[in-house]
Order: C-alpha cells, then structure tokens, then sequence
C-alpha cells in the first residue's frame, strides 16, 4: 500500500493530493496542490503556486480536515503560510493523534464562484450513480441534489443540472452572474465515463466544485477505491489506477 491510500475496512480512501493528480491527469480541471512536508518548504510551494493560500492536512485517517483543525485559509505572507504548517500538525496531533501524516497540502486560493458538488458513487442495485447539486447549506441541509445511473448521455447531464430546486442561482439570481452551464454538464459527462472506465472506483467526491462564467475548478476531492480482488485485476482500467 501507498502513502497514498489507506485500507478503510475493503476498501482504500486517497489522499486529496493523489486524488486531484489522478483526476487532473484526466481531464477533470482541479487547483494546483501539492504536498509539503516543512514549513519552509511549504513557504516555498506557496510562492510558486500563488497568494493567498490554502493549507490542509494530508492523512488518508482523515476524511474532515476542519473538524480536526486541519485547514488554514487565506493565508497572504509566506511568513503566515510558515507558521500554519505548524498550527495545522499541532492541532491535528493534539485532537487525533493516531492518525498517519503524510503532510500538508498547499494550494492557491480559488477567485470566487457559484458552489456545486459533483461525485459518484456505486449502488448495489443500480450500480454507478452520478449525483449532482449546489454546494452549501443547499447540499448539507436541503439537500437539494439530482442522480442519474451510468452511463449519462448529453440530454441527461442537462436535465440534472436543471432540475434542481436551486438552479436559478446558476442562471445568475440575485445579481450573480450566470455560470457556465456546459463546463457542468461536461464534468458530470467525464465523471460517468469515469465510471466506466475504472470500476474500482468506489466513491468520488468533488466538493466544492467553483462554477465560473466560465469553465469551472474542483477545489477539493475525495476517492474511495474498492480493493483491486474486488474488481477484475486484468483489466487495464485496474492497473492503471494502481499504479
């Protein structure tokens, strides 16, 4: 096993650093982040990616950054990115302390945009499914989303993004301009070919995803895979996603 992953009961959960390599690497558009393991070296990945930053934990234990007080957000000095290196792993180890830690995250802020989430999952009865709503209070309370199963056609994205009770905040509502719509629906397009392809993927989280007048950006991933005997370990789709 990888520092990249760890078992989690039969199957292994990716660290959100080797999540968005993998997805960038296909197509899936993700901010720039890569793992520090120094405060100075966290400084120096900060200013080669861009102020102001973000910081995050990196542990395949640990699926919420926040509850452990893993996560640092506009951070504009390299002096304040420094610092938060150590803040992070101080209270990540001070509140869970068995957990492995393979480092920091370091990204550059994203502009602002329309929150959305976008991910798929696999149902024992229907198999893939792709799902699909705005981030925030709409997704944790409302929870406002639409699903559909593998694979999506065009006509299917389009009607997901658009049946959501929350879809006029994509149409530009309170004086917010208009996202671009056919960026989301060719996201959730690529995510139902990537189901396809890599049947070992049990889980894939893009939350949030920023929509932008134009295009759009994952600003944080989550992929829980299933264990390779679990799928068809010939294929080449489960080789390539091991490796």
């Amino acid at each position: 096993m990888s520092e990249a992953a760890l078992a989690v009961g039969s199957r292994r959960l990716l660290t959100e650093v080797a999540a968005k390599e993998w997805l960038s690497a296909r197509g899936v558009p993700v901010i720039p982040t890569q793992i520090a393991r120094s405060p100075s070296e966290a400084g120096r990945l900060a200013r080669r990616l861009g102020l102001p930053a973000a910081l995050k934990i990196v542990s395949p234990e640990i699926v919420h950054k926040s509850d452990v007080g893993g996560v640092r957000l506009h951070l504009t000095s390299i002096s304040q990115v420094s610092k938060a290196y150590g803040d992070i792993l101080a209270a990540v180890r001070a509140r869970a302390p068995a957990a492995a830690i393979d480092g920091v995250a370091v990204q550059p802020m994203a502009h602002p945009g329309i929150e959305v989430v976008a991910g798929l999952t696999r149902d024992r009865t229907f198999g893939p499914v792709i799902m699909f709503g705005l981030g925030g209070i709409f997704v944790e309370v409302l929870h406002d989303v639409a699903f559909r199963v593998v694979p999506l056609r065009p006509n299917d994205a389009r009607a997901m993004i658009r049946e959501i009770r929350g879809f006029p905040m994509l149409q530009g509502a309170r004086g917010t301009g208009a996202v671009d719509l056919g960026a989301l629906e060719e996201l959730l397009l690529k995510l139902s070919s990537l189901a396809e392809q890599y049947p070992e993927i049990h889980e894939l989280d893009l939350n949030p995803v920023l929509a932008y007048p134009t295009g759009l950006i994952a600003v944080d991933a989550r992929m829980l895979l299933a264990h390779l005997e679990a799928v068809n370990t010939a294929s080449p789709s489960a080789t390539c996603l091991a490796g």
